[in-house]
């Protein structure tokens, strides 16, 4: 189950633990343009951190120029970095300005330059053609079709996406209100998105994740930095993990 969320769903509301058990990844919004930012979603970041919740993030557009653009590119980034997402997702459901294809492109550009790793758009269905966003310049896109909007499945989007948002109306045990509901309909696994990966999930890590990986390894002296391309023995991984705790122990002294 993957959801998404905003302020709109107040964390005095919601039960953490209950609503961790339920779902597989969390969406965050971060800000709704470059002036409102999203009065919760720190605390649904470390909330959901805490219980182990995959968790990306999303910022509805409305730059009305390729500048504006760029800014919200930047601020989105710099609100959102620390909480370290998976994704950022450009939320575009509005024509904020004449040529949004430019300036979405602009924006994504913005965020890579920053230093975002994968990126992703929701385009609301009705929106899609008219757009002609540029597609090709992001990692996922995501697309909302809600059919009777009851909550449960019943509608598949008309354009090809890898996550659909299914109903605005789900409900799950751990906040009384309504939630969005999603789903994957590509052949990218849950992986894919979270970063988290499962035993078949090998062949669809992206090469820049493990070299980030790898960097850090040694950044931290997890690993000493030869054969990054080898396999590990279990004595090998026992040293790794032991090394870890240390590290881990160390820090929070």
């Amino acid at each position: 189950m993957i959801i998404d969320i905003s302020h709109h769903q107040n964390p005095q509301n919601m039960d953490y633990d209950k609503l961790s058990k339920q779902i597989d990844f969390v969406i965050i919004r971060t800000q709704y343009g470059s002036n409102l930012i999203d009065r919760h979603y720190q605390t649904h970041h470390r909330e959901f951190e805490k219980r182990g919740v995959p968790r990306a993030s999303y910022a509805w557009v409305r730059g009305v120029s390729i500048d504006d653009m760029k800014v919200e590119a930047i601020d989105y980034y710099k609100r959102t970095r620390d909480f370290e997402p998976s994704f950022y997702f450009l939320d575009i459901e509005e024509r904020s300005m004449d040529d949004m294809r430019r300036g979405v492109s602009a924006y994504v550009d913005k965020l890579r330059e920053l230093g975002a790793k994968r990126i992703g758009i929701y385009i609301a269905h009705h929106l899609y053609e008219n757009f002609n966003l540029d597609f090709d310049k992001v990692d996922a896109i995501w697309i909302p079709h809600y059919g009777k909007n009851d909550g449960r499945l019943n509608s598949k989007p008309k354009f090809p996406c890898d996550i659909h948002q299914y109903t605005s109306v789900g409900r799950l045990n751990g906040y009384s209100g309504n939630l969005d509901f999603n789903r994957i309909i590509s052949d990218k696994p849950l992986s894919y998105f979270t970063g988290l990966l499962g035993e078949d999930d090998i062949s669809h890590i992206p090469s820049e994740w493990s070299k980030e990986a790898w960097e850090w390894a040694v950044a931290a002296n997890l690993l000493d930095g030869t054969r990054p391309k080898d396999s590990i023995s279990r004595e090998e991984l026992a040293l790794v993990l032991r090394r870890f705790n240390y590290h881990i122990n160390n820090n929070r002294k």
